[in-house]
């Protein structure tokens, strides 16, 4: 029981972070490093409440993360994402196996894709000059915010 507590009360803390950083790229195209380092550092404490085995599980989620930040690294070469984007997807992909990631970066996509119409649109109806920046870690957080809610449905259901 108390186990399950602390299992909720760590997406919990999530979830929340996830608002933040929506909120906080929406209003100024910033993630903070703090954040994604406070979502990073929580993951492994949710892997030891969920009893998930070090090896190969850890590791795997680790390995996840890792290969996150380096995919997507590449398009913050490329001005295509924010590095505040980049490391709230590795952080987020310690918290979620390989499975439901993949998933989420399907989610992450279409939602990314509403985004960048609703920031183009605003752009435009605000005749803003320059190149309009897309707040990505909305979609991020969105998407993340869905697999949350499937974990607690199907965890306390």
């Amino acid at each position: 029981m108390a186990g399950d507590f602390f299992i909720f009360a760590l997406l919990t803390a999530l979830a929340a972070l996830l608002i933040a950083a929506a909120v906080t790229d929406l209003r100024s195209r910033i993630i903070s490093n703090r954040l994604n380092i406070v979502i990073a550092a929580l993951a492994p404490l949710y892997w030891l409440a969920c009893g998930i085995p070090a090896w190969p599980d850890m590791v795997l989620q680790i390995a996840l993360g890792i290969g996150m930040f380096t995919l997507f690294a590449a398009l913050f070469a490329l001005r295509m994402m924010g590095g505040g984007d980049v490391k709230l997807l590795a952080a987020v992909a310690l918290w979620f196996p390989w499975q439901a990631l993949a998933f989420l970066l399907l989610l992450m996509a279409v939602l990314g894709g509403v985004v960048t119409m609703a920031t183009l649109i605003h752009h435009r109806m605000t005749r803003r000059l320059g190149q309009p920046e897309v707040p990505y870690g909305v979609a991020i957080s969105l998407a993340g915010l869905w697999l949350i809610g499937e974990r607690i449905i199907n965890h306390f259901a």
